[in-house]
Formats: C-alpha cells, sequence, structure tokens
C-alpha cells in the first residue's frame, strides 16, 4: 500500500498530467492542421520550435520557463498581477512545464492523422455545401479522431514522467508541486529509500504502459478507419 504522502505525489501528478494535455491539446490540434495541410514561409521555424523540447536539455526548458513565466518575466508578472495566476512554485508551473515538454508528442500524431485524410473527403462535403469551419468539424475532426487521442495519451504519459522543467520552474514542495518524479528523486537521497521508491516506481510503470498501449490501439484503428474512409 501506498503511504498518505505517495497517494498525495500519484494524485498531483494526475492532475497536473491531466491539465497539461487539456490546456495544450487545442493548441496542438490547430498547429498539426497547420503544418499538416498548409505551405507557408518560416514553416521549418515553426516545426523546429514545436519540436525544439525534445531535445532541449528539460533544465534549459525549466530555465526559459522561468524567464518568461517567472514573477519577474516577460509575461509571469502580468499574470500574476491582472489574473492572479503564478507558476512559479505553484502547481501551475508544473502542470506548464509538463505542457511545454510534451507537447511535441502531441503534435506530433495530430499532425499524421491530418496528413493522412484524403482531401477528396473535404471537397466532397464543400461541394455539398460545408463551409470551411463546417467540414473541419465534420470531416477532418473524426477522421482524425484517434490521432488526436493518441497524441493526448502520449502527452499525458510523458506529462507523468517530466522532472528537469518541473524541479526548475515549481521546485520540490511537498503537497503542493513534489510529483511522483519529484518524490522519488527526494526518497533516493534518504536512506533506504531504493526500497520505498520502488512502489511509486511500479505505479508510473502501470499508468504510462496503460496510456501508451491506449493510444497504440487508437492509432491502429485510426489507420483501419481512415483507409475504410479512402476505400
Amino acid at each position: 500500500m501506498l503511504t498518505a504522502p505517495e497517494w498525495q505525489a500519484v494524485r498531483l501528478t494526475l492532475v497536473v498530467a491531466v491539465a497539461a494535455v487539456a490546456v495544450s491539446l487545442p493548441i496542438a490540434i490547430g498547429v498539426g492542421w497547420l503544418l499538416a495541410k498548409r505551405e507557408f514561409p518560416g514553416k521549418f521555424l515553426v516545426e523546429t520550435l514545436v519540436n525544439l523540447p525534445l531535445v532541449l536539455p528539460p533544465v534549459v526548458t525549466g530555465y526559459l520557463l522561468l524567464v518568461v513565466f517567472g514573477r519577474n518575466g516577460v509575461l509571469g508578472g502580468f499574470l500574476e498581477k491582472w489574473l492572479g495566476l503564478r507558476f512559479v512554485f505553484d502547481w501551475k508551473g508544473a502542470a506548464l512545464a509538463a505542457a511545454v515538454v510534451a507537447f511535441p508528442l502531441l503534435v506530433r500524431p495530430i499532425r499524421q492523422s491530418f496528413a493522412a485524410i484524403d482531401e477528396r473527403l473535404i471537397q466532397a462535403a464543400r461541394t455539398l455545401g460545408a463551409g470551411p469551419f463546417d467540414a473541419f468539424a465534420s470531416v477532418t475532426l473524426p477522421l482524425a479522431r484517434p490521432g488526436i487521442l493518441g497524441g493526448a495519451l502520449l502527452g499525458f504519459a510523458r506529462s507523468m514522467g517530466e522532472f528537469g522543467a518541473t524541479i526548475m520552474i515549481a521546485g520540490n514542495i511537498p503537497g503542493a508541486t513534489r510529483t511522483i518524479s519529484l518524490l522519488v528523486y527526494s526518497q533516493l537521497e534518504t536512506p533506504g529509500g531504493m526500497r520505498t521508491s520502488l512502489r511509486l516506481v511500479w505505479v508510473s510503470i502501470a499508468i504510462a504502459s496503460l496510456a501508451l498501449l491506449a493510444g497504440e490501439v487508437l492509432e491502429r484503428r485510426g489507420r483501419r478507419r481512415l483507409t475504410g474512409a479512402i476505400g
């Protein structure tokens, strides 16, 4: 059985991961569609910015988040003063860090789903009187749904494991910002921590494996659905 602090870390991790996906998913859908369906000047730059968190050291990502969203940052002071949103040493900072780090993994399957949709299906909807938004909502989004859900699950799994950027902007505060990763790190610094942290390791593996399995199932279902729609 998990101890009270461990349950607290598990709950906070789930809250952070869900919040990270919920905030970033609409943006990921827009960016994925843009990269899949449109050609425009500077597209390579957008692709580079989207994928940058995959190759940057997480602590560097956390440092950049501090520069932008810290109390004296470019946006942090404004958001805290006018909207009451504080990210430093707060669970919202952990969610922000997870959202940024996981964002490339959300965009990739969503982009692939949009790219696989036959433009003839969209054109057929337009000839039947559907406007651009109606065609997007009634044809494009339903066909891309498995990729969107798969990307969301993949982003959720990545958000659960975020550590470096989180500790930079949110800190390691028990009951406030200490997620599973941070608690395992803290336990390993104490005598006997290797043994006590094993429970959290198994919990993390189980949740992440279920998310990845569900994402794989949705991706295969999406490929079959697109094949059937085209056929």
